[in-house]
This record gives C-alpha cells, structure tokens and sequence, in this order.
C-alpha cells in the first residue's frame, strides 16, 4: 500500500475520514501529501504545490480540507508572526518557531528550551501550555546587531 510523505498509508486517512462518515478523495490526499512535503507551508503554498498534480483544484478547497484534516488532527497550523497561519503534518515532532523580525527567517529549535518556561506558568498559574509548535518572534545573529 502506498505511503505518504509523513508515513502515513491512505488506508490510514481512510479509516480517519470513515470515522467521520467521510470518504477518502483524491483532493484530501493531495493537500495531506503537500502540507507533509512542504513541512510549513501557508495555504495558498499548499495551493501551488497541489495545483502541479492537480491544476484544477481551487483555493477554496485546499482551504476546507485544510480545516477538515486539522479537525481531524491530521494537521495543526502554526502563526509565525503577522502573516498567514502555516500548516503541518499533525504527527511532526514538536519544535519552536525563532522568527526573526528583521529578515523573516524562521528557524526551529528544540522544544525542550522552553521547558523552563512550561514548568514556571504551571507551578505559577496551573497552565499547561502547548510549546510544541510555537512562535517566538525576535531578531536572529545576523539582524541583532543592526539598528531596527
């Protein structure tokens, strides 16, 4: 049986989508496979990518089945700043987001560096915060030492 980019088998997504009372169609499997090719990718990259296999499908459609995998928690979207939300595969390892303000670069770093963090805002206020795919804006190596 076929595998997608994230491992994931279609009768794996079949089962999912079954649960739902829903059936597996191409347009589903093409934006799953795009977001897991792409790794962050906003919807209207997941667009461009899907439209090579698939030229006829339309934005709006990526944008339903976007919200439908992420109901099913087949993806989870991220916001890394004042832009678009960008999507994931839902099964990606956690990670932080450094994103830099000055450049717009966007580099990963271990979620465990947050784990200080996380510890202090739950013996302070009882929150368990879900670090594993936020955003921390800032300014990389490069743009720190240039003025704003």
């Amino acid at each position: 049986m076929s595998s997608m980019a994230d491992g994931t088998t279609a009768e794996d997504l079949r089962a999912r989508l079954h649960e739902q009372g829903l059936r597996l169609t191409p347009q589903r499997r093409l934006v799953l496979d795009a977001v897991t090719r792409l790794r962050h990718a906003t919807p209207e990259a997941v667009s461009a990518e899907v439209r090579r296999t698939d030229p006829g499908l339309n934005a709006s459609t990526v944008y339903r089945t976007l919200e439908l995998l992420e109901r099913l928690g087949l993806v989870r979207h991220t916001h890394l700043g004042s832009g678009p939300a960008t999507y994931h595969a839902g099964d990606d390892a956690g990670h932080l987001h450094l994103v830099c303000e000055g450049c717009g670069r966007v580099e990963e770093a271990d979620v465990a560096l947050a784990a200080d963090l996380v510890g202090r805002l739950h013996a302070v206020s009882g929150f368990e915060p879900d670090v594993g795919h936020m955003a921390i804006s800032g300014r990389c190596r490069e743009c720190a030492g240039q003025p704003r």
